[in-house]
């Protein structure tokens, strides 16, 4: 008989996202070890649409549940959503940036600050707060949700759109289906 896997052993929102930092940690890691311009631009692309997928996956399914469940989650919800502002318009910055020039590591490097900060702020304070008012069950079912969602999400970053999960909701996906197009099309590497 086939083993099924239950709620306790399936990875959880937290799991998921913080996979996620690792993996985006890494991705800039590799980025600074090669001098190759064409396999830094790669390496960036992917980066990039890594962390648009997990930002617009989190403020569709995590911030609301920050928001519905944890002491001040609205608080800490629009200070993360500052936050993406931010790591969005740098983002937009590499993406016009010539990979061979000096200036390039530096928006590299002001973006692996960024993320650091970013993810420490999450893992430190407000992923333990989601699990102590969170049930278990509903912590893996938002995993599956966050998960589905980066399926669709944009690869690209977006200034001017809004951090809203109702944006994300009703014209995320049509975004995103452009953004992957493009990425087609164009030979973008996104991961």
């Amino acid at each position: 008989m086939a083993e099924t896997n239950t709620d306790a052993t399936k990875p959880d929102v937290v799991d998921i996202l913080t996979a996620d930092h690792r993996e985006m940690i890494a991705l800039i890691g590799q980025i600074g070890l090669t001098s190759d311009a064409n396999e830094r631009r790669n390496l960036a692309d992917t980066l990039i649409a890594e962390v648009m997928r997990h930002a617009v996956a989190e403020e569709m399914f995590v911030y609301p549940a920050m928001e519905e469940h944890v002491p001040n989650g609205s608080g800490e919800v629009e200070h993360d959503k500052k936050e993406h502002d931010d790591i969005v318009k740098l983002m937009k910055r590499i993406e016009g940036a010539d990979p061979s020039d000096q200036t390039f590591m530096e928006l590299v490097r002001e973006l692996e600050s960024q993320l650091t900060h970013h993810a420490g702020d999450e893992e430190l304070e407000q992923f333990p707060k989601l699990r102590s008012h969170i049930p278990k069950e509903k912590l893996v079912d938002l995993g599956e949700k966050v998960q589905s969602a980066k399926k669709l999400a944009p690869t690209r970053p977006h200034p001017s759109a809004p951090h809203s999960e109702l944006f994300h909701k009703t014209v995320g996906a049509g975004i995103g289906m452009v953004d992957r197009l493009r990425d087609k099309l164009t030979g973008r590497h996104t991961g």
